[in-house]
């Protein structure tokens, strides 16, 4: 950078959040908080004054020395800046790219909302009001195959998990927020999410649309198998439509993990990053147990957003060793316990259906490790490597990324 630098930004775009902004590119899923002055450098920076003038008018306006140069660093590390000092990697191609913000601007219409409203109050009345048409876990054995039954589970709760992606990708897009369905790991758990980080700037309404979206969905299409239950009577598409959409609307309220109430939640709660914020805590209250040396993390943060934080971070080390409690007693002995059959059959075969049977279970298995292992990688291998290299980490405050489950 020489001594007259003339910056040239990307595009970016601004939302005020309280007495800060949140500046990020639209097709990114990098965002900062900064304050007016930050604001106001990114501002005279994008009209064309240079580094030193830009320096010259902050000081003339708030009387301090501001560093504009290691603010511009900053913005080049975040993938701001429109020339080598952006070092930031090309954001990845959107999901279904051919689809328009003006083919799905329908979705964050009101009307739309009421529609979706009325047929998920109409499910709850039909539940209410006529008991049989609620399934049970019997219904999910409505074949002697079990073969016939995984099918159609796995057929319809990827069905119901597409629907559910889609909504959230849908009204995401039609705010021009570019968005990426992929998959993703939550603890122990495969999820699919919808990467919409974009959604940072635009107006709340549509934010709380965009993480509503998905779990609407699964409202409605429980709903809608409830009255056609009532209508046509029992059937066993009808009931496992129901049941799985059930699971998933209970899944969401797992908010110790990054699910669409989570979002919700940090968004009502006037928090940016709670998930990591509230890890940050949890670790300092460690230190201190541990009568390690530990700064308090939440202590910069205005007093509402701390109180929300601290009850977050209990559910948070509350419901993650719940969690993992249960993948170690439970999951993982039965896991270990059905391979361990799998290869006791492959080595004394009792029949071709048997071994086929071990074969299709452990080729299952390794590929949901696989699926997973690459997910957690795409998400936590950066930082590891960082560790690994001891490289410290630039301190930014970004926001958190929205990954809707």
């Amino acid at each position: 950078m020489g001594e007259a630098s003339v910056v040239r930004l990307r595009d970016l775009a601004f939302r005020q959040d309280g007495s800060q902004w949140i500046v990020g590119r639209p097709d990114g899923d990098a965002f900062v908080a900064v304050p007016y002055e930050g604001m106001r450098a990114i501002r005279l920076l994008s009209a064309g004054a240079t580094v030193e003038e830009t320096e010259r008018r902050l000081r003339a306006e708030t009387g301090a020395d501001l560093d504009v140069r290691g603010f511009v660093r900053a913005l080049g590390e975040l993938g701001f800046l429109d020339e080598p000092g952006g070092t930031a990697a090309p954001a990845a191609p959107p999901t279904f790219p051919r689809l328009r913000p003006r083919h799905v601007r329908w979705t964050l219409h009101p009307l739309v909302h009421l529609l979706v409203a009325g047929l998920i109050a109409a499910g709850i009345a039909t539940a209410v009001t006529r008991w049989e048409t609620l399934p049970g876990w019997r219904d999910l054995l409505w074949s002697e195959r079990g073969t016939l039954v995984l099918a159609s589970q796995i057929a319809v709760g990827w069905m119901l998990v597409f629907l559910h992606e889609m909504a959230h990708l849908s009204t995401a897009r039609a705010a021009g927020v570019p968005g990426r369905i992929r998959l993703g790991t939550r603890l122990q758990f495969l999820a699919v999410q919808t990467e919409v980080s974009g959604v940072w700037l635009a107006a709340r309404r549509v934010r709380l649309t965009v993480y509503l979206a998905g779990m609407a969905t699964d409202a409605a299409a429980c709903s809608a198998a409830l009255l056609l239950t009532a209508v046509l009577g029992r059937h066993p598409a009808l009931s496992l439509v129901a049941l799985t959409s059930l699971g998933m609307l209970a899944t969401q309220f797992l908010v110790f993990m990054r699910t669409d109430v989570y979002f919700l939640l940090q968004d009502l709660s006037g928090c940016r990053n709670m998930y990591g914020d509230a890890a940050a805590y949890a670790r300092h209250l460690a230190l201190r147990l541990l009568r390690r040396p530990s700064r308090d993390p939440l202590a910069g943060l205005p007093q509402r957003e701390r109180r929300a934080l601290r009850a977050y971070a209990v559910l948070l080390v509350a419901g993650t060793a719940a969690c993992l409690g249960v993948a170690f007693a439970v999951t993982a002995p039965a896991t270990l316990t059905l391979l361990c059959r799998a290869v006791g059959a492959l080595v004394a075969p009792a029949g071709p259906l048997a071994e086929l049977d071990a074969v299709a279970v452990l080729l299952s298995a390794a590929a949901f490790q696989v699926l997973w292992a690459r997910a957690w990688w795409r998400r936590h291998g950066p930082r590891v490597r960082r560790a690994l290299c001891l490289r410290p980490r630039p301190r930014t405050e970004r926001a958190a990324d929205q990954d809707c489950a």
